[in-house]
């Protein structure tokens, strides 16, 4: 049988173009799964880096709740005001205990009064700061929270800390005028407004 030269030359490029076909299945896979049928395909890796990265966390591991697990908390100074401002640096708010039910802060119902883990993460003891006095954060892959100018620690630098368990007490060290807590939350290094994570509802 003979063939023409357009017939030879569609033969010749259809050759070409298995060739590389063949050779492109022969380059290593970007990744291999653990069952039998080899490599997963490029999309299917990106499918599954995306799911990682957008994957829900535990709800422990987002700030929430009040701090002081207190129904007579109140708000001493809010958020983004006075020495809060600028919120992106100061941003925080200060917490005390109506002790007597006046419906304002009351110092010997604020004083000692225990401090609460609001997720879970690894805590960062910093004794003697200023502005904070004694200072303490609590940090996971994507939160930070806060606790400022406490009396003492009932945690240690580097614990693991879980949502709820009792973390120190209030105080009134570094820069401040009277008992108090100031609390401040963090996510991926951009200061939030505390009120955005039910810091008032004391019920967990």
């Amino acid at each position: 049988m003979t063939l023409s030269r357009e017939q030879f030359i569609l033969l010749l490029l259809a050759l070409i173009g298995l060739g590389f076909l063949v050779q492109q299945t022969q380059q290593p896979p970007l990744q291999t799964s653990l069952w039998r049928g080899g490599a997963l395909s490029t999309q299917r890796v990106a499918r599954q880096s995306l799911s990682a990265a957008f994957a829900p966390q535990s709800a422990t591991e987002h700030p929430s709740g009040n701090p002081l697990r207190n129904p007579r908390t109140v708000i001493t100074q809010g958020y983004g005001i006075g020495s809060h401002a600028p919120a992106s640096v100061w941003g925080g708010i200060d917490l005390a205990v109506d002790g007597d039910g006046d419906g304002k802060a009351d110092p010997q119902g604020t004083w000692r009064a225990p401090v609460y883990a609001t997720h879970d993460g690894v805590a960062r003891v910093r004794p003697d700061t200023w502005p904070g006095g004694n200072y303490l954060a609590i940090e996971n892959n994507r939160y930070k929270t806060a606790y400022a100018h406490l009396d003492s620690y009932a945690v240690v630098d580097g614990q693991p800390i879980v949502r709820g368990q009792l973390i120190g007490y209030v105080g009134s060290t570094g820069m401040s005028s009277g008992p108090h807590l100031h609390y401040e939350v963090w996510e991926h290094g951009i200061n939030r407004d505390p009120l955005d994570f039910n810091v008032l509802r004391h019920e967990w």
